[in-house]
């Protein structure tokens, strides 16, 4: 069997993208379609006075019909302000010496390049974690690229001989089993179990960024907690 999930980047997303990339054996991310203004790609959430607050990564103004790989960072983008943030928000978190040096790693990096950036910071984190699928860029592998939506994830299925298709829980609106099937290929979503830790002893704010998770739990812990889910 082998499995594939394919995904647009996200800058630091919650634990279950993570346990989508635990879950199969090549992970495609894709580089070559259209940035999405309101959607999660430069942001997240992290914890701030026990709510939500949204984090994002400033970008340089352009056509809102450009591929998320021609997109750049904002020439004012400081890393410098980014990781006082974070340190402001985590600093008395439990493992915030542990995490804060792949955080700082990941902000730090030179690419200015919106997916060249994101793309880094899926591939550092998931070797902080101990992932060891393979990450594939999409743009990479040999399907017709005009091809949209469920086309495009058949082709590319098809493209790396997967018998498997795995997609986050959220869409299960976009895909058809039977197309899938007439293709010889599975199709499955993964639906994270509930996950809840001590956050400064406030209520429990779910689904933060991944960010939050290592903070508050030493490694083993967020490792273990990639295999807290079921396939359906």
């Amino acid at each position: 069997m082998k499995r594939i999930a394919i995904m647009q980047p996200y800058f630091f997303p919650y634990i279950g993208y993570f346990q989508l990339i635990q879950a199969v054996d090549q992970f495609v991310v894709y580089d070559n379609i259209k940035y999405t203004k309101k959607g999660w790609i430069n942001r997240n959430r992290l914890l701030k006075e026990g709510e939500a607050a949204l984090f994002s990564l400033p970008l340089k103004a352009d056509s809102d019909f450009r591929d998320i790989r021609e997109r750049e960072l904002a020439t004012d983008f400081s890393p410098d302000k980014f990781l006082d943030r974070i340190r402001g928000a985590y600093r008395r978190a439990p493992c915030f010496v542990e995490t804060f040096p792949l955080i700082e790693q990941v902000v730090r990096h030179k690419d200015r390049n919106l997916f060249g950036f994101i793309h880094h910071s899926i591939t550092a984190t998931c070797s902080y974690l101990g992932i060891g699928t393979q990450i594939r860029i999409s743009s990479t592998i040999d399907v017709d690229h005009g091809l949209k939506s469920q086309d495009k994830v058949l082709a590319l299925c098809q493209a790396v001989g997967a018998d498997t298709y795995i997609n986050s829980i959220g869409g299960t609106d976009l895909y058809d089993q039977k197309d899938f099937a007439a293709r010889g290929i599975e199709l499955s979503f993964l639906q994270p179990r509930p996950i809840e830790y001590l956050q400064f002893g406030g209520e429990f704010v779910p689904w933060l960024s991944i960010i939050d998770v290592m903070m508050f739990n030493p490694k083993a812990t967020v490792v273990a907690m990639l295999d807290r889910y079921d396939l359906i």
